[in-house]
């Protein structure tokens, strides 16, 4: 393989890494997010 490739290949490895730990880390750390959740039971079927 010549060294643009690996170039290439391991920006793209690294950038998607790099996006999974972000999002993993977003997912985890946001304690208010729970906070819009809401329950169907505030769902109005106009029985």
């Amino acid at each position: 393989m010549t060294t643009a490739g690996w170039i290439i290949m391991i920006s793209a490895i690294s950038g998607m890494t790099g996006l999974l730990a972000w999002c993993i880390y977003k997912v985890l750390s946001t304690p208010e997010a729970t906070k819009h959740l809401h329950a169907p039971v505030e769902i109005d079927t106009r029985d």
